[in-house]
């Protein structure tokens, strides 16, 4: 696997218990192994409604740094992601049928339609997503947010989002509270750097690929994630440490819905 990546990060503000926030962009992408896509079922677009029908209700006290377009309609009450009172925060099970391999340099858009599709019961095709983000003008540099191969900017994720009616903010955090994320059934995009999680030689220094969050297991001392980057990412489990130490990388940013 080859990846070319430009990542500059520079903490900005740290205050009112918020982690560091950054000013300059930051490329980020992994460029897709070869080989066809792996076929996922298709979701049960009744359940996943249900499962996220109150996503809205309560918006994540973080720093609103970007806070585009819509909250879609959320009547009725949400429904618990997991029983964290057994260590799980999050519903991996549910996430993992949105799981998509990615063929370009694309993981950050791969990631949003995955969010798009458990949020909606509707994910755009690896096509589809790559096509909107190639006509979206990026608001941190000339040109459209997806422009291969230089890969996306992580602050143009919520504007990505935001063309499918969902909101986010682009936050430092920490684990701890992204298991809240998790438990408010919040959706979340992490930055970090993918040889470290997948236990492979390369610059481990920098952030080079996204990754959706789809659970944390305080119990088993592991995190799920829908890594488009491998073949084998659906649920992908990583222990706790190696992703805080792969996530360390981007001052531990993320994408999170409201």
């Amino acid at each position: 696997m080859t990846g070319i990546f430009t990542n500059k990060f520079a903490a900005a503000a740290r205050g009112a218990g918020l982690a560091a926030v950054f000013g300059t962009a930051a490329a980020a992408s992994v460029v897709g192994l070869a080989g066809a896509a792996q076929a996922a079922p298709a979701p049960n677009t009744n359940q996943v409604a249900a499962r996220y029908a109150n996503l809205a209700a309560s918006a994540p006290a973080w720093l609103q740094r970007h806070h585009f377009g819509a909250t879609p309609a959320a009547p009725g009450a949400p429904t618990p992601s997991a029983n964290h009172r057994d260590g799980m925060y999050g519903n991996p099970a549910a996430a993992a049928p949105y799981w998509r391999r990615q063929h370009a340099s694309d993981c950050g858009e791969m990631a949003a339609a995955d969010v798009i599709g458990q949020i909606t019961g509707h994910e755009p095709t690896e096509p589809q997503i790559t096509a909107v983000a190639e006509s979206i003008p990026s608001g941190y540099g000339p040109g459209p947010m997806y422009n291969p191969p230089g890969g996306t900017d992580y602050r143009n994720l919520p504007k990505l989002l935001a063309h499918y009616g969902i909101q986010s903010n682009v936050v430092g955090t920490d684990t701890s509270a992204l298991e809240q994320d998790l438990a408010g059934n919040r959706k979340v995009i992490v930055l970090l750097n993918g040889e470290t999680i997948w236990n492979q030689p390369g610059k481990r220094t920098y952030p080079d690929h996204f990754v959706v969050l789809t659970g944390i297991d305080t119990k088993a001392g592991v995190v799920h994630l829908n890594d488009s980057g491998l073949g084998t990412g659906r649920d992908e489990q990583v222990p706790i440490a190696t992703f805080e130490q792969a996530w360390a990388t981007s001052h531990d940013t993320a994408v999170v819905t409201k």
